[in-house]
């Protein structure tokens, strides 16, 4: 097997910003959306590992898993989903799958799990100052700075880090920054969601398992403590981990030593632990739902990031950051924000946080095109999108309350004319008429709307739910 080619096989949208990244680790990276298009790839290029989506259209991954049961060669498969369980996970891995992932896919996590090759013989690397790639962390704020100042003075001890803030702060940047700045910048970095998986699986992804410890365990596993060896460990949500497994991890943090699920040997690690959390920890513990002697542990250092709306002239600032990397990223002239536009950045209170931040101004972005920003553009809920004067009705919305289909064709064309519809409302009856147009096939439909058919369902699913009739 080829350890420099990994295959995906998945809608192109799940994999596309992870281009970079394979291309910078100088590993190939191939993509099919069938069975078919997959076995040919594996055939040829010889991947070393397999992602894949448990469903494609016209395709369930259990094809895929028989195939590799068959093919003393065939390279392990991880399956990923942002809809799994417990039963599905132990389906799979029973089934022959090399692991059991829930989205959403995270480079530090794929990294860790690639095949290692033997490293080449040393040789003088470039000079550079440490933590000096990757992290970039905005913000002049008196808050930002205390804490980005606390971070480089203790980055380079073994001190545990507890890293709390609401949901969208930039805890797991903050993480990444304290890595960077740490005597260990070269080492694995290894972010674990602790939220994410249920107990018997989350203590098999920290801590590994033996052959045959369970159902589907068909090898061993390293845990993710074994591959951030040397490195740094991120347990992210760690006020979501089960309180059973809460004692295995304190005996880790205490001994530096571990236990795989099912094994006989104790395994010596050596890893610095960081933890971040969304909810107050001290309650957690006061309502025993976290225990105190974890919480010391964990709490070395605590850092408390602010929230945004806490941040005063961050907010503009953050903005115009984000706003020229995307003009960047899709080849567009630099956009300016109108007077109106920045003073709605500092009024809105931000309850997404940075994250929200973000993804407000790549949809900014998108739709200002050639500027400048107007507060209109940041299309929040509720808001309506006029459409262009020479607007075009390519289709009608089916007849509804008693309208044919000719009346109902003429009060659309004059509810979009006088740009009195919602962007919802009018993706909506575009995603009816191209369903009606392929007779019920999503596929083809999807084809002829540019998206993907899990997006198309998706939607129809949102349709279903306001109780509408879906061809």
């Amino acid at each position: 097997m080829s350890a420099k080619t990994i295959l995906f096989l998945a809608e192109p949208e799940f994999v596309s910003a992870f281009f970079p990244r394979f291309k910078e680790a100088g590993l190939g990276l191939g993509l099919a959306e069938n069975l078919k298009g997959a076995l040919e790839y594996i055939k040829k290029n010889k991947p070393c590992l397999v992602f894949s989506r448990p469903v494609l259209p016209g395709f369930q991954v259990e094809e895929l898993l028989e195939g590799s049961r068959e093919n003393a060669g065939f390279p392990p498969v991880i399956i990923f989903t942002d809809q799994g369980s417990a039963s599905d996970a132990e389906e799979f891995l029973s089934l022959g799958a090399k692991d059991y992932w829930l989205e959403p896919l995270v480079w530090e996590k794929i990294k860790a799990v690639l095949p290692r090759e033997e490293e080449p013989a040393p040789r003088a690397a470039p000079s550079r100052s440490k933590g000096s790639p990757g992290v970039q962390i905005i913000g002049e704020h008196s808050s930002v700075r205390r804490i980005l100042a606390l971070a480089k003075q203790v980055a380079p001890s073994k001190a545990a880090v507890l890293i709390s803030g609401e949901s969208g702060t930039g805890k797991e940047l903050v993480a990444k920054f304290l890595h960077q700045q740490s005597d260990r910048p070269d080492k694995p970095f290894v972010a674990v969601n602790c939220a994410a998986l249920p107990e018997h699986l989350l203590e098999s992804e920290l801590f590994g398992h033996e052959k045959g410890s369970f159902t589907g365990a068909i090898s061993r596993k390293l845990g993710k403590f074994e591959l951030a060896d040397h490195g740094t460990i991120l347990l992210d949500e760690i006020s979501e981990m089960d309180m059973g497994l809460q004692a295995k991890l304190l005996r880790v943090l205490q001994e530096n030593e571990l236990d795989r699920v099912g094994g006989v040997e104790t395994v010596k690690v050596d890893v610095r632990v960081l933890a971040t959390t969304n909810r107050d920890i001290k309650e957690t513990v006061e309502k025993k739902e976290f225990r105190g002697d974890l919480y010391f542990r964990l709490n070395v250092i605590p850092l408390k990031l602010p929230p945004l709306r806490e941040r005063g002239a961050d907010t503009p600032l953050l903005a115009r950051y984000f706003v020229d990397n995307f003009c960047r990223d899709y080849g567009l002239p630099r956009l300016n924000f109108s007077t109106e536009a920045e003073a709605w950045l500092v009024e809105y209170d931000w309850p997404g946080n940075v994250r929200e931040l973000q993804n407000l101004m790549e949809r900014a972005v998108l739709l200002a095109q050639k500027g400048p920003i107007e507060k209109r553009h940041f299309l929040l809920d509720g808001d309506s999108w006029p459409l262009p004067e020479d607007a075009v009705i390519e289709a009608a919305e089916p007849a509804l309350d008693g309208q044919g289909p000719g009346e109902t064709e003429k009060s659309l064309e004059t509810a979009l004319m006088g740009g009195d519809m919602r962007l919802d409302e009018i993706e909506r009856i575009a995603i009816l008429k191209r369903l009606e147009q392929t007779s019920g096939n999503r596929t083809q439909a999807a084809e002829l709307l540019g998206i993907s058919v899990r997006t198309l369902r998706n939607k129809l699913n949102e349709y279903r739910k306001l109780g509408l009739e879906i061809p």
